[in-house]
């Protein structure tokens, strides 16, 4: 007995103790050291557990093999611990076992362990121990990175041929441009300075942006030495190409640089698109009137060239408040380049000048021009929208058949929604309740979640005794509405429960960075994204509901063709996420605000991230500009304010709920009106009330004309509805629309 005392006590404390030392030597910060607490603690408890059962039973070796055996998910945080803190020999002491020890997640296992055997200039040891990512099931989402890093240990080891052959099997699935750098470097060390030089060049010329481009530089300007002659010259395109992306990424100036230097070595129709792009450069660099006097000189150039330029003639004139010259160029392009995409830019641009100041009879024939001449191209549903509904707010007569030649056109139009809900209300004016009825009803069947469908959903409490139209029905059958989801399967399949299992045993250990991986692989390339979106914001919800709603948003783009029935509740509070619900619905309260209407603002606004910042520099939960801020705390009395409150959410809370407050006051409780103001400013808000007689809200909203705007109302509105429909009435909260008479 006294023996097994003695056993119980050395097995127990000694043994676990030791395990617990070593990992607390590699942890590299507090936080580590009590994640490696809490493991040993675990793990303490399962010997306690099982040495008190195999001494009772006498079962010395078992109890030797279950304190060798406990935990090795801690094993592998203790792992990850030692590799981030450089401490290799302990990560690769620790990790060796853990590849047989989980099965689950022997690809993880690995990878950390080539890792710390890489750091440790173990290199002939990475390809081998790299095969437990390769050999995973279901696929390992690190095997592209594993194929990387086994190319880099190859190289280091000095078998460059081998580099080159598992990178070049594998290209397709390697992340660029890391994979062409790493195929220059193994070719380089292969004795190939010329393919070298040729895959340097791809990351130069087609990665302008990246940190991989300034390396592939110098590598190149060594290979350049070395090769002489021999070095092969970059292809024209691939040069072009270069400077087109700096110019598309915002990089005007070096655009206009590279594009200076290249134009000798170009001909044909590449020399003129980079003559005619250094214009262009001038032109996003705010130099107009340069870009306005180089363009026009330009001649001698292809048709499509020559129609761009001309197109940015437009652009630049317009700048220069020059309408004339705005008209005559538009007509010069119309005759010259008739079928050109620059004329269709210029001219959708030319009608989106007029349209934003209220100017129907020089905007209308533009837009007429763009599907008319155009009726292919994604703008023109857009163009042909703007027409009919001038037609429809001004009560023209043919309001009614341009709606429906909008539907038969456009099927897949963003608008279509809206140009039902306006023939239905052309039918109610009618006093046709049937066609009115007919109209609501594909709204809500066709749009479950849109802005439309709230109000149409309203409208048909007005009709519902009326007996469907049966032209209109007629008429519906006949369109060719996109193919959408309208069913999700969020019962995991195989597959799906194995990545969900991966997912949280990772989670489990303390390794959430990994299991998100996990699960965006997932969500990228197998046949349930909406399941794994769900997951993915599950478990980050921890972490900010902000990065919750953007893997729903990003994995699960459809959502909003769902019927809410069809989902589970909680992807719906995913979706529509209500945190600091307590603050948010006592100054809701406190300002005689909605609550949802509130929260449905915010989700807009910055998606609940309390630390958000936009390009204006508006802060926080509802984006409050400094200047706001300190004003509303001044009227607030807000006690010892400063602009970094803005980021706590109940400061911000309360500033954003009394501005919302104080604009739907001011502005007779329309709160459609009152987004518009919050979103574009009470001065614009203003001047659109001007545009028309308003018979209803809707009215006021599509007439915005800034589409980001007109966006924000609708989206703002919907959400609110979601809002209440996933969480219940709330007490006391004020209608967010004003129904139509």
């Amino acid at each position: 007995m006294r023996w097994h005392m003695t056993m119980r006590h050395y097995w127990v404390q000694t043994i676990p103790g030791r395990w617990h030392r070593r990992l607390l030597k590699n942890a590299s910060s507090p936080r580590d050291r009590q994640e490696v607490v809490r493991a040993n603690s675990r793990r303490l408890a399962a010997v306690v557990s099982i040495a008190a059962t195999a001494v009772s039973c006498g079962l010395v070796f078992n109890l030797i093999v279950a304190a060798a055996s406990t935990d090795p998910l801690a094993d592998l945080k203790a792992g990850a611990v030692a590799l981030d803190a450089k401490r290799y020999a302990a990560a690769v002491a620790t990790l060796s076992p853990l590849v047989k020890r989980l099965p689950k997640l022997a690809d993880y296992a690995a990878w950390l362990l080539a890792s710390a055997q890489f750091e440790s200039a173990d290199y002939s040891a990475v390809p081998k121990t790299l095969e437990g990512v390769w050999k995973q099931a279901p696929p390992s989402p690190l095997a592209a990175r594993a194929f990387l890093l086994a190319g880099r240990a190859y190289l280091q080891n000095g078998a460059a041929k081998d580099a080159v052959d598992i990178l070049r099997k594998n290209y397709a699935v390697l992340a660029q441009p890391q994979g062409d750098l790493a195929m220059a470097s193994a070719f380089a060390g292969a004795g190939d300075p010329v393919s070298a030089a040729i895959y340097n060049q791809r990351v130069y010329y087609g990665y302008p942006n990246s940190a991989e481009a300034a390396q592939a530089d110098a590598e190149s300007i060594r290979l350049r030495a070395q090769l002489g002659d021999n070095y092969p010259p970059a292809m024209p395109n691939a040069m072009l190409g270069r400077a087109l992306k700096l110019l598309a990424s915002g990089h005007a100036a070096r655009a206009r640089q590279e594009l200076e230097s290249i134009v000798p070595q170009l001909g044909g129709t590449e020399r003129d698109v980079a003559r005619v792009r250094i214009g262009v450069a001038d032109y996003e660099s705010k130099e107009t009137l340069r870009a306005e006097k180089y363009l026009a000189s330009i001649e001698g150039l292809s048709p499509e060239a020559d129609a761009e330029r001309l197109s940015y003639l437009v652009l630049c004139a317009r700048r220069l408040k020059n309408h004339e010259e705005v008209h005559a160029t538009l007509e010069r392009i119309a005759r010259l380049y008739p079928n050109s995409n620059w004329r269709l830019q210029a001219l959708v641009s030319d009608a989106n000048d007029h349209l934003i100041r209220n100017e129907m009879d020089l905007y209308e024939p533009l837009y007429r021009a763009c599907y008319e001449s155009f009726p292919g191209d994604p703008q023109a549903a857009t163009c042909h929208w703007k027409v009919a509904w001038g037609h429809y707010l001004r009560r023209r007569a043919d309001a009614g058949d341009l709606l429906r030649a909008h539907l038969r056109l456009f099927p897949g139009s963003e608008d279509a929604a809206a140009a039902m809900y306006f023939l239905g209300r052309l039918a109610e004016a009618s006093h046709d309740a049937s066609a009115a009825r007919s109209w609501y009803e594909e709204i809500v069947r066709e749009y479950p979640n849109y802005y439309y469908t709230i109000l149409a959903r309203d409208r048909l409490t007005q009709v519902a005794k009326a007996q469907p139209s049966a032209g209109v029905n007629e008429f519906l059958h006949g369109l060719n509405f996109p193919p959408r989801a309208r069913m999700v399967n969020f019962t995991p399949n195989a597959n799906s429960k194995a990545r969900m299992e991966r997912a949280r045993m990772l989670a489990g250990a303390g390794l959430e960075d990994w299991a998100e991986v996990e699960l965006r692989f997932a969500a990228q390339n197998e046949d349930q994204p909406a399941l794994m979106a769900m997951e993915l914001a599950s478990l980050t919800t921890r972490t900010g509901a902000d990065q919750a709603l953007r893997y729903i948003k990003r994995y699960a783009p459809g959502y909003l063709f769902l019927p809410m029935e069809t989902a589970p509740l909680d992807f719906w509070r995913l979706a529509f996420p209500m945190p600091y619900r307590e603050s948010l619905e006592r100054y809701a309260h406190q300002n005689g605000l909605d609550p949802f209407l509130l929260a449905a603002l915010i989700r807009q606004e910055s998606e609940f991230n309390p630390k958000a910042v936009s390009v204006a520099n508006a802060r926080g939960l509802t984006q409050i500009l400094p200047s706001t801020g300190r004003e509303l705390s001044r009227r607030l009395n807000v006690k010892s304010y400063s602009t970094a409150q803005l980021f706590q959410p109940a400061v911000n809370l309360q500033l954003g709920s009394f501005y919302l407050k104080t604009l739907g006051d001011g502005l007779g409780g329309r709160w459609e009106v009152a987004l518009a103001a919050y979103n574009a400013g009470l001065s614009r808000a203003h001047a659109w009330l001007t545009w028309g007689e308003f018979r209803e809200p809707a009215e006021f909203i599509e007439t915005v004309p800034f589409s980001q705007t007109r966006t924000y109302i609708q989206t703002v509105l919907r959400n609110a509805d979601l809002y209440r429909r996933v969480y219940g009435s709330a007490p006391g909260s004020r209608a967010v629309t004003t129904p139509p008479n």
